[in-house]
């Protein structure tokens, strides 16, 4: 049986040695940084299967971390979980731009956090399956082996997270998503997590904005949630 290997980068020597007790609990091997630098240093040494990373380091901070590691070949499908003690939207939105694909603010729950760390590695091993033909609405076509998009012919760079709302948009057929369905199928939450549904809102947004002349076949759907036009 092959064991998770979970990369967390965090300064706060009290709070890493929490998760790293917690995560081993659950089963995941554990290798840990406490700045930056060394914690880029590590993920391209041990490839690991998922990155807690905290905002708030010495040397590189957590969004150039994440910058980094998205850069690269290896770690363009990794997960990664931000970790931060500050509350600002900027922040989170800054994070989720860049690629992260969850995002947790201190301070939190350990059993909250390895849901979402159980949530985000089946979602990285369901992406594995390949898709028997490309997925078509209009000029937009969502390749499930490849994990590209592509409007009208031309390759559009999605996160992690804004192609798996687009994937499940495109296989509901039409039929109008609830942000609490969605929020179950993207991360993996039930309702009892308490999730802010304002962050389906945020990544949809986003998702419009990067699809261009094809964003309108995302539909809101009022007091609901979105739709895929597909005719």
């Amino acid at each position: 049986m092959t064991v998770v290997k979970v990369l967390v980068v965090e300064d706060e020597k009290a709070l890493l040695k929490v998760l790293k007790y917690n995560l081993e609990k659950e089963g995941y091997r554990v290798v840990s940084a406490s700045d930056g630098e060394a914690g880029l240093d590590l993920f391209r040494r041990e490839r690991p299967d998922l990155v807690i990373l905290d905002v708030m380091l010495p040397k590189l901070d957590g969004f150039e971390v994440c910058k980094a590691v998205r850069a690269g070949g290896a770690g363009a499908r990794t997960p990664i979980l931000m970790l931060t003690a500050r509350k600002e939207e900027v922040d989170r939105v800054l994070g989720l731009e860049l690629g992260a694909d969850d995002y947790v603010t201190k301070p939190f729950s350990t059993r909250e956090l390895c849901a979402r760390v159980k949530a985000l590695l089946r979602r990285a091993s369901d992406r594995g399956a390949p898709a028997a033909a490309p997925l078509r609405a209009g000029g937009l076509e969502l390749e499930l082996e490849k994990y590209e998009v592509r409007v009208r012919g031309g390759l559009v760079t999605l996160s992690t997270k804004e192609f798996e709302f687009l994937k499940i948009l495109f296989q509901a057929q039409g039929r109008a998503m609830t942000r609490d369905e969605l929020l179950e199928k993207v991360w993996g939450y039930d309702k009892s997590m308490e999730i802010d549904t304002r962050t389906i809102d945020q990544h949809i947004a986003r998702l419009r904005d990067k699809l261009g002349v094809e964003a309108a076949r995302i539909v809101t759907v009022k007091n609901v949630g979105y739709r895929l036009k597909t005719d």
